[in-house]
């Protein structure tokens, strides 16, 4: 059986205005070429698609743990068959190298799906709980993980491929049925993890896709599902967000970043430029986890500046589908002129652009481009260093100190991720605590969930909740307590209550002291309230 999306699957040609209306026409963003359509998905039809999902869920929810990460790995299978097409048509939807699918975002799925198959089911397999004797005699308790039901998965554009298939693989590991929203510019992309899916064979209407803008994101966050997992723009995610707690409903949120780099005095300079180049312009900068802010040890700033403007200057931007193009286009016009606003904002109050800026490169007149851009002498007042870019623009500052560049880098409402630049691993490891954010790499910045087997999030403010990992499996299941106590006995404190009940739990409570004279004067006085409590619940009450 074949996981079967919500609406038609197969790319189909647009026919007539009606039909236009109800499509979402894929382009390649450096060329403007038509790449395909997919069927939209009617807002008001999302409750069905939720119900349909609801019908399959409970008869999958019966595998066990074990079975269900078997699809998990064939899933991972799927991906590694179809590497090339896939790296190719992801890379033309988003107009990126074919290198940088395979690297960032295929990689990473499968190291996510094996992880998953190979280790979910003991992570989702349940626990033991301990039990004071002090509280109960004989009483067994564990942690059991049941499925929420049906969770909703929403995607982000700049996120096309591995974060949302980790997402739908650790719900579906967990039990759950899953209704999946990709993205508009990503839709197929969404429709290559329908195929993964279909490949791997899960139960048909498993997994259903609805097609569309934020308004069929908002409305699966108001339809029956169980639990949102959302990743995207702060706007329409502080919606879903709302819409789903209102609802009592459990909801993760990744709103994306602003994300900092701090590069101490003693920093590898060239290893810090080549990072900050990378991790700024992957994606071109609107990789989720991009760096915008760079904050360098005056002492340094202006080699590191020289640097990074000589690579960022060296960068080929232009069609992705020539293997020499470093930097392929921004997602659509209006993000080219909100990155060039903040830009020319940022000069217009004293900032310096070193260099970068948007450029049309041959045979691209259709993309929107924007050359990778340095640019110093900026303020936390500019609107450059507070709302997010989703461009390839690094904006560095001088510090005078550790502390300032720490408090520069917590001055921010999204705290997605940040990266320390030193040589002193211990100094490193203090800074990465102080830093208000949900991630900290040192040495490193990673533009996409790459380590696929950590949780991936932002810190209190800048999101909800965490996915992938240990922890994203987890927070796909609800967890159950579970208790057993033999038939016969009764509880040690239940009633009815008396004098004796106090003695013994005053005895209990001096048992558990730390100040040894305590723990003596309980075995002392309190030995004989604790044998009848104890011969109470087994039903041979002694003599008061």
């Amino acid at each position: 059986m074949s996981a079967i999306p919500s609406e038609p699957r197969g790319l189909s040609a647009t026919v007539g205005e009606a039909a236009a209306a109800n499509t979402l026409q894929a382009r390649d963003p450096a060329t403007g070429e038509p790449l395909g359509s997919v069927q939209a998905t009617a807002p008001r039809r999302i409750p069905e698609v939720v119900a349909e999902v609801a019908k399959v869920q409970p008869l999958w929810a019966l595998l066990r743990v074990q079975d269900r990460a078997r699809y998990m790995r064939r899933m991972a299978q799927a991906v590694i068959d179809d590497f090339d097409e896939l790296a190719t048509a992801l890379a033309r939807e988003q107009g990126r190298p074919a290198a940088e699918i395979a690297a960032l975002e295929l990689l990473p799925a499968i190291d996510a799906l094996i992880w998953i198959a190979d280790d979910g089911a003991d992570l989702l397999g349940g626990r033991r709980v301990g039990i004071s004797r002090g509280m109960s005699l004989a009483k067994r308790a564990r942690v059991a993980f049941e499925p929420y039901g049906v969770v909703g998965v929403i995607g982000a554009g700049s996120a096309p491929f591995a974060q949302p298939l980790g997402q739908i693989a650790g719900a579906l590991l967990a039990g759950n049925g899953v209704a999946f929203k990709p993205a508009a510019r990503a839709a197929l992309a969404g429709e290559r993890i329908a195929r993964v899916l279909a490949r791997a064979g899960l139960p048909e209407g498993l997994v259903r896709i609805a097609h569309g803008g934020a308004d069929v994101g908002i409305a699966l966050a108001k339809s029956p599902v169980d639990k949102i997992l959302f990743t995207g723009s702060p706007a329409v995610g502080r919606v879903v967000a709302g819409e789903g707690v209102s609802r009592e409903k459990e909801v993760t949120v990744e709103l994306g970043g602003k994300d900092a780099m701090l590069v101490l005095t003693d920093a590898r300079l060239a290893r810090a430029v080549d990072g900050a180049l990378w991790a700024g312009c992957a994606g071109a900068g609107q990789a989720r986890g991009s760096v915008e802010r760079v904050y360098v040890s005056r002492e340094i700033h202006q080699r590191f500046v020289d640097g990074l403007v000589a690579a960022a200057s060296a960068l080929r931007v232009g069609d992705p589908a020539d293997p020499r193009t470093d930097v392929g286009p921004l997602a659509s016009p209006r993000r080219l002129e909100h990155v060039s606003v903040l830009v020319a904002d940022a000069i217009s109050h004293g900032a310096t652009l070193h260099c970068g800026g948007p450029v049309s490169p041959a045979g691209c007149e259709a993309g929107s481009f924007y050359a990778p851009a340095v640019i110093t002498g900026v303020t936390h007042e500019m609107r450059l260093m507070r709302e997010p870019l989703e461009g390839p623009v690094l904006a560095v500052m001088a510090v005078d100190s550790i502390g300032e560049a720490i408090e520069l880098a917590n001055d921010s409402d999204y705290a997605l991720g940040a990266s320390v630049w030193t040589a002193d691993r211990y100094q490193a490891l203090r800074i990465a605590r102080e830093l208000h954010a949900g991630m900290v790499w040192c040495n490193d910045h990673l533009p996409c969930p790459t380590v696929s087997r950590g949780p991936w999030g932002a810190a209190a403010g800048g999101g909800l909740g965490r996915t992938l990992g240990a922890a994203g499996l987890r927070a796909c299941a609800q967890e159950k307590l579970i208790t057993w106590d033999p038939a016969a006995a009764r509880g040690l404190w239940w009633g009815p209550y008396d004098e004796l009940t106090t003695r013994a739990a005053r005895s209990v409570a001096k048992m558990r002291s730390s100040r040894e004279p305590d723990r003596e004067h309980a075995w002392r006085n309190g030995a004989l309230a604790l044998a009848r409590i104890g011969a109470r619940a087994l039903g041979r009450g002694l003599p008061r």
